[in-house]
């Protein structure tokens, strides 16, 4: 009767692995919540991984591969930081497939109409950006150290190549951007609220 009430009391060690691994997901957390108001060094420090991760690149003279997807993933999260979260363009098509449809052309809705305030909301927030920017320029770090991941390629090729992918792409988002009218930055003179000037 004892032993069956011990043997209750024990964990097994798939449990002390959740537990642990638990434990350590809660202090990431609690370590990433500390960093969440601090916008400045959480992105010099980004900053700083790169430059180490460049530095390891241009010294070391290999790992290309890694460094341009890591740029390309780069340019895709930067894409999807510049873009709103509901494109104009898709809402513009959706207006028109309804007036196609024989719906009123003129809605009673505000939320049809240009002239109102709509504030900017990112597709990508700036907390992801910088997160899984930090974690993809650290896990490409990694890599830059495993012989497996150094394949020889002819770099000014992919120099090239991204550069005009990210002149395509940028241009594209610049053109978008004018002709539906949105700024996704948010500088400049902040607006205050109930306060003497």
């Amino acid at each position: 009767m004892m032993a069956d009430s011990q043997s209750g009391l024990e964990t097994t060690p798939v449990e002390k692995v959740t537990a642990q691994y638990t434990k350590i997901q809660r202090q990431f957390q609690q370590v990433l919540d500390r960093w969440t108001p601090h916008i400045l060094q959480r992105w010099l420090a980004t900053a700083g991984l790169l430059s180490l991760f460049l530095l390891r690149i241009v010294f070391a003279q290999g790992w290309y591969i890694v460094c341009y997807a890591h740029a390309i993933y780069l340019l895709n999260l930067l894409l999807a930081f510049l873009q709103p979260r509901f494109d104009p363009s898709l809402q513009e098509d959706l207006l028109a497939d309804e007036i196609e449809e024989g719906a009123d052309p003129v809605s009673p809705l505000p939320s049809q109409r240009d002239d109102e305030f709509r504030p900017f909301v990112r597709r990508l927030p700036e907390w992801q950006f910088w997160l899984s920017s930090t974690r993809a320029t650290a896990i490409a770090l990694f890599c830059s150290f495993f012989e497996v991941f150094d394949v020889p390629v002819y770099w000014p090729i992919l120099v090239v190549y991204f550069l005009t992918l990210f002149a395509l792409t940028m241009r594209r988002q610049i053109q978008h951007m004018i002709k539906y009218k949105y700024v996704p930055f948010d500088i400049g003179r902040k607006a205050r609220y109930g306060g003497s000037k």
